[in-house]
């Protein structure tokens, strides 16, 4: 059965594979070119539980500021996360600019799975694909989508998290050791287009006649996953505090190691620090509620109220006021943009 999957997929690939700004075309050799590691170290780090809709623009937007790694490297950690700001899971801009320092100063990125992956922000997935794409080496290349294909391939039963070393192992007996990068990004591929989550195109799948999970007449049910646990529901307050009959607003940047670290935002009631917020407004006076937004994180739900406050002075502490007008500059976290954006509505 393993010998025939290699072909058979990269076969399949070579005549389906996706046209995407960080891929060197099937079946050429890779790029001699001083830039390509960092192009594909920079795309896999943004395609870490994204999708490739919305890293597309981001990936650009990059290349054009920061060409080159040592140009990232060199980037105000300000100025980065910035750029950053709307993508989501910011703990990857801050690992961005601290790998590229590192690859910068040792003169160029590593080219094995293992160096790559004492980079920091590089996990197993990580360096194993920018290894087999970015430096054709053979490597296990094992992300969700790849999961979810070797699972039904193998029927393997066991359930998630446990099954995935049985997943890694069977992986491995299908890698072929030429055209790495390929196998990897055809195995993306698949599982994305093909061997989706729900109502599989089996009938379009090119290693159908192989596959255990569909031969048992079930593969949706694989992998098997473990029940979903109830997501939290947390509230919090932030403070639309401005000046100048609201021509500029006050910004303060969060702490680097907490939650949305390194970002500018709105100021909060310490929520992130509470299960309900609760903290005392930056500043005396009465506030007016402008309503609530809803936003999503992968440990729990949240509902912000936005209140408006006026500032006689500076708020204490550190921050900036920032012209209202120019406010899609501030590189706002998903969620003060909302935040902000609420507030802008109310106050029109």
């Amino acid at each position: 059965m393993t010998a025939s999957i290699p072909e058979q997929l990269l076969s399949w690939y070579d005549r389906n594979a996706r046209d995407l700004p960080w891929r060197a075309p099937p079946g050429s050799a890779v790029p001699d070119d001083p830039a390509w590691p960092y192009r594909v170290w920079l795309s896999e780090v943004m395609l870490q539980q994204t999708t490739v809709a919305a890293v597309k623009p981001y990936f650009a937007k990059f290349l054009s500021i920061w060409p080159t790694v040592e140009a990232l490297a060199a980037a105000s950690d300000d100025d980065v996360m910035a750029a950053w700001a709307g993508l989501g899971y910011y703990s990857r801009a801050r690992n961005l600019v601290k790998c590229a320092r590192v690859v910068a100063a040792r003169g160029g990125f590593p080219s094995t799975e293992a160096e790559l992956r004492a980079l920091p922000g590089l996990g197993d997935y990580t360096a194993a694909a920018i290894a087999a794409i970015a430096f054709g080496e053979r490597a296990v290349v094992v992300d969700a989508n790849v999961e979810r294909v070797v699972a039904r391939l193998f029927a393997i039963e066991e359930p998630l998290p446990k099954a995935r070393k049985a997943i890694r192992a069977a992986a491995d007996t299908i890698t072929p050791a030429a055209r790495g990068g390929d196998f990897a990004q055809a195995m993306m591929d698949l599982g994305s287009h093909v061997c989706t989550s729900k109502a599989p195109r089996c009938l379009l799948c090119p290693l159908a006649e192989v596959c255990a999970g569909r031969k048992q007449g079930e593969p949706e049910r694989l992998p098997v996953k473990p029940p979903k646990k109830q997501v939290p529901e947390r509230r919090g307050t932030a403070f639309w505090i401005t000046r100048g009959g609201g021509a500029e607003v006050w910004l303060v940047t969060r702490p680097a190691d907490g939650m949305l670290g390194g970002m500018r935002a709105l100021p909060d009631d310490g929520w992130t620090a509470r299960q309900d917020g609760a903290g005392p407004p930056p500043v005396a006076g009465e506030g007016r509620s402008l309503g609530a937004v809803r936003h999503g994180f992968t440990h729990a739900s949240l509902t912000l109220e936005v209140v408006a406050l006026d500032a006689a002075g500076d708020p204490p502490g550190e921050g900036q006021w920032w012209p209202t007008a120019r406010l899609g500059e501030a590189g706002l976290a998903t969620l003060f943009a909302k935040a902000a954006a609420l507030a802008q509505a109310a106050v029109d």
